[in-house]
């Protein structure tokens, strides 16, 4: 711990954030897991998908944008933290298409994964959306179906931060907004399978879909068969 460093409490646990550094930022390197959608490492912070909500001294805020603060205390799991996760965990669900018997992401999506860890029992509280979007599989490579579509943004700062290419963006406004492509269809972009915004960490759904590689990690080897969503932040404090 330098001079400069500070701290602050989560759930009562003292932890030590380094200048600049968010709530969220602070409670990964101490091993504590605050859910999040939106929120990618390496990525550029959004605070768009609020599954990160925390109490901060009381005041709700986005843990993946808010500030660590000396002296704060963090409140990350209690009931009606996880209530407010779990209500819009199930919206995301409402909003789209999302067949997990189906979906060659099952078992690697995190959205799936996050409704198995807030416990979401209860899907039936809010009326199906059902959005009727085509499905763009015009490039060689690649497929896109935003049915399954949670507008996290991930691929849009992928392609545009770390490719250099802005395939991605934003169309539409309000529960009509959508994720499109800087082209005609996605074969008219410069998009490419090797693109860091295509891999298989970007997406956390299966709107992004590598063609030709669908189901072939077996049942068991997936990547929440090994354990709840955050399991290898929660295993740094076991480690």
């Amino acid at each position: 711990m330098s001079d400069q460093d500070i701290t602050f409490t989560i759930d009562g646990v003292e932890i030590t954030a380094k200048p600049g550094q968010t709530i969220m930022e602070a409670a990964d390197e101490a091993g504590i897991y605050i859910p999040r959608l939106c929120d990618h490492e390496g990525l550029r912070h959004q605070g768009g998908c609020r599954v990160c909500t925390v109490k901060a001294n009381g005041r709700s805020v986005a843990a993946c944008t808010q500030p660590a603060a000396a002296g704060i205390e963090v409140e990350n799991e209690n009931a009606h933290v996880n209530k407010l996760r779990r209500d819009l965990v199930e919206m995301l669900f409402h909003e789209g298409n999302h067949l997990c018997p189906i979906c060659e992401a099952s078992g690697n999506c995190e959205l799936q994964a996050m409704a198995y860890r807030l416990e979401m029992v209860d899907p039936t509280r809010f009326p199906y959306l059902e959005p009727c979007r085509a499905v763009d599989a015009s490039h060689p490579d690649i497929a896109l179906d935003t049915n399954r579509c949670i507008s996290c943004g991930r691929c849009i700062r992928a392609s545009k931060d770390v490719d250099g290419k802005g395939v991605f963006g934003y169309v539409g406004r309000g529960i009509h907004r959508r994720v499109a492509v800087n082209g005609e269809d996605l074969a008219h972009t410069d998009a490419d399978a090797a693109d860091h915004a295509m891999s298989d960490e970007v997406c956390p759904v299966g709107c992004i879909i590598r063609k030709r590689v669908g189901f072939v990690t077996p049942i068991g080897e997936r990547e929440f068969d090994k354990g709840l969503i955050g399991y290898e932040i929660e295993g740094k404090r076991r480690g």
